[in-house]
């Protein structure tokens, strides 16, 4: 079980890589990121990963009907919405970033870290699936911005050096997934070389 100091450092540590990367990104913002998305949208969607703190915090919730990012996780994949309209709030997001995306990325990362910094971990979020803690819904942003800055990464041919506590409550997040999904066994097989995942495989 993870303290609230770590979850809040994993976060800190995976909004720091999120904002080394961006900059990278200068002059290609509109080359393809991630399926539909551009490198500008990609970034939009992954900055909604602090937005959402902000907004939730400013919508408190009564009580903590979900515990845990993997409840919220797959409360979200059970209830998802039209792709289009995912990858259309993407798009908006990418074009508010303006015409300096790593200016205003910036901007947004440490205004809600400084809030998230202040913020009790007992504090209620009003989430779309329910009423969660920061100490519970923090992990859900993490990961978002792990994996996204991944994405981006790959795409901007930079190093995929994880931040490590980062890492940790990202893979974290996959392996309860994974076990709430009755994959555990083809992940564990995978990662200690007995065979390949399936083509297609995820626990998302």
């Amino acid at each position: 079980m993870s303290t609230w100091q770590e979850i809040r450092d994993g976060f800190e540590q995976a909004a720091e890589w999120f904002l080394r990367v961006v900059p990278e990104g200068r002059g290609r913002w509109d080359e393809t990121g991630l399926g539909e998305w551009s490198i500008r949208d990609l970034v939009g969607h992954t900055s909604r990963a602090f937005l959402t703190i902000e907004s939730y915090l400013d919508k408190p919730a009564t009580e903590a009907a979900v515990e845990s990012a993997v409840e919220y996780f797959s409360l979200v994949f059970a209830s998802s919405g039209d792709p289009a309209a995912v990858a259309q709030r993407g798009r908006d997001a990418g074009a508010a970033l303006g015409d300096d995306p790593p200016r205003t990325v910036e901007a947004i990362a440490h205004r809600v870290l400084d809030r998230v910094r202040l913020a009790h971990e007992d504090a209620l979020l009003a989430t779309p699936v329910g009423g969660m803690r920061l100490i519970d819904y923090l992990p859900t942003r993490t990961f978002e911005l792990t994996v996204h800055t991944c994405d981006l990464a790959v795409v901007l041919d930079q190093s995929l050096e994880v931040p490590k506590l980062a890492a940790m409550q990202s893979l974290a997040v996959v392996d309860g997934l994974a076990v709430e999904a009755g994959l555990a066994g083809p992940m564990l097989l995978s990662a200690t070389g007995r065979q390949r995942l399936p083509e297609g495989f995820s626990v998302l």
